[in-house]
């Protein structure tokens, strides 16, 4: 059974950078596309960042574009989401989920209960 734990959360001032990382166990992502999604008090879940299988593809929210860069370590079954120039907005708990073979659009652009999620990680962006 796949399982996946975020970890890199915290609170940072606006123009800061935090880095999130995913780590699954139980089996490896080689096959798996990985979504970072996030949600924020009082609104939905959305997509922010998703990546192929072999890390060849990405997927990126407008808002994170030139600000976040999502990449993966299969051999340590990890997927990092490095978001710099963090602004109050990003206050969210962020989430990874994993989906078999998954383009990142198509990924990124449903929040599908059928996907491994992880437990999520607070980023709070204020000063």
């Amino acid at each position: 059974q796949l399982q996946l734990v975020e970890s890199g959360g915290g609170v940072v001032q606006p123009g800061g950078s935090l880095r999130l990382s995913c780590t699954a166990s139980g089996v490896s992502l080689n096959y798996y596309a990985i979504g970072w999604f996030r949600q924020a008090p009082g609104k939905e879940r959305e997509g922010v960042s998703c990546i192929s299988s072999r890390g060849t593809l990405t997927y990126y929210k407008d808002s994170a574009k030139g600000r976040f860069t999502v990449s993966r370590d299969n051999a340590k079954n990890t997927v990092y989401l490095q978001m710099n120039s963090l602004k109050p907005e990003d206050t969210a708990v962020y989430y990874c989920a994993a989906d078999l073979w998954a383009r990142p659009e198509t990924l990124c652009g449903n929040v599908n209960s059928d996907y491994y999620w992880g437990q999520g990680t607070q980023a709070t962006v204020s000063s």
